[in-house]
């Protein structure tokens, strides 16, 4: 079986057992996700919000080393959309997202992709889409889209 490519595997939830699995899933995940979205991607330390936004990427048509932004802050990446990928993990305060300037530079087709979102829920537009990770006791990876679906 394939990786899932409909709304309501995501709603339900799905596991991955490797990374190639998370970034397959992901790569699927990238046709369903609105144009001028943005995605928050929550979950601890470890459960693989980089691995997946790798996948996600590259379902956007990016090629070449897709990293974590975790001393940068921020990663764009140029491919059938502009991707933005944020690690707000480090920002010390939700008016440090602002500084970024992505409202400034976004040009459509643009998807922002965050991972700890909660450090910057205020700064955020209504509507944005949101995936729950966690990793499972038997060691796979369980991702969930929580909520602003069409």
């Amino acid at each position: 079986m394939g990786p899932p490519s409909d709304l309501a595997a995501w709603i339900a939830g799905i596991t991955t057992r490797s990374g190639i699995e998370t970034e397959r899933a992901a790569a699927a995940f990238a046709q369903l996700l609105p144009r001028d979205t943005v995605l928050a991607l929550e979950g601890n330390l470890g459960v693989g919000k980089t691995t997946f936004v790798r996948g996600l990427v590259r379902g956007f048509g990016v090629r070449g080393n897709i990293t974590s932004p975790s001393f940068a802050l921020l990663n764009v990446h140029e491919g059938d959309r502009q991707i933005f990928h944020v690690d707000a993990y480090r920002l010390k305060d939700p008016a440090s997202f602002d500084e970024l300037l992505i409202w400034d530079v976004a040009q459509s087709p643009w998807n922002v992709v965050i991972e700890w979102p909660e450090k910057v829920a205020s700064r955020l537009p209504k509507g944005l889409w949101k995936i729950k990770a966690a990793i499972l006791a038997d060691g796979g990876h369980h991702f969930q889209l929580t909520s602003n679906v069409a």
